[in-house]
């Protein structure tokens, strides 16, 4: 029997990008390119406002700027690590408290690298009894000051863009632990329930951690189901809850039903 999607509503929180930006982005997703001329009698704005808001998504990694205009960004690579804490960071904030409601004091999790995952760590940072194993060094900062909690650290190579620990070390050092509980994110989410990365050794990592865990949440902001990636994690039938702040393509919800997976909508 298909298990039933839990839907959790909030107040929608103020988007990454403003409108003006959201309805270039759209436009750009929709056309391929967007041209500054064009645009600015269209929005009625100066040529120089347009130029700013293209400025700004290129600096997010959202698009490449051209002769005139702009394009839709390749997809081929990662958002830098600061763009991707400025980027939906309300939304992130929604996603993270109601996966924290999944967490319970004094148990265990695994935690992975990515922005959204650090901001479910602060959410549980007050936590007594937690065991957190990890591989993303940000989170030892975030947790620290909890000294009721216990921190692992894996090992391997560390990235010194964004505080992420991979490599085959540390793919075997999560395999070394079954916790209670997991918190992962992901780069792209395709309609099929498909979960994608940019990195093969952070992929590797993420199997190990969904393997040995009891339980794992996915936290993702829905910007991830319109992004592309090229390495696959798995599917989103090996997760147990999916966390996002927006409805998402309902294409993935039924999957999601099949697979007796959880959604949860924070925003």
């Amino acid at each position: 029997m298909d298990k039933p999607v839990s839907v959790k509503m909030a107040t929608p929180p103020g988007c990454g990008l403003n409108s003006r930006q959201q309805v270039i982005l759209d436009h750009v997703r929709n056309n391929g390119e967007v041209q500054v001329d064009s645009l600015s009698d269209v929005m009625e704005v100066t040529p120089q406002t347009i130029r700013r808001d293209l400025n700004l998504m290129c600096d997010m990694r959202l698009l490449q700027r051209v002769h005139g205009g702009a394009v839709l960004h390749d997809g081929v690579s990662n958002m830098g690590y600061e763009a991707r804490k400025r980027f939906m960071a309300e939304e992130k904030e929604l996603i993270a408290r109601a996966a924290a409601q999944l967490v319970p004091e004094d148990s265990s999790l695994f935690a992975n690298i990515g922005t959204t995952t650090e901001a479910v760590i602060r959410e549980l940072s007050s936590h007594r009894g937690l065991l957190v194993v990890t591989n993303n060094a940000n989170i030892v900062e975030i947790l620290r000051p909890n000294m009721a909690a216990t921190i692992m650290l894996a090992g391997g190579k560390v990235r010194n863009e964004d505080g992420g620990i991979v490599g085959e070390l540390t793919a075997e050092y999560m395999g070394q632990y079954k916790l209670d509980h997991a918190v992962i994110g992901v780069s792209s989410l395709e309609r099929d329930g498909t979960l994608l990365d940019f990195d093969t050794q952070e992929v590797s990592v993420a199997k190990a951690i969904i393997q040995n865990s009891r339980s794992t949440i996915l936290v993702a902001d829905s910007s991830k189901f319109e992004r592309s990636a090229p390495i696959r994690i798995g599917n989103v039938s090996q997760v147990d809850y999916v966390v996002t702040d927006r409805s998402p393509p309902n294409e993935f919800i039924e999957h999601c039903q099949r697979s007796g997976v959880e959604l949860i909508i924070a925003g």
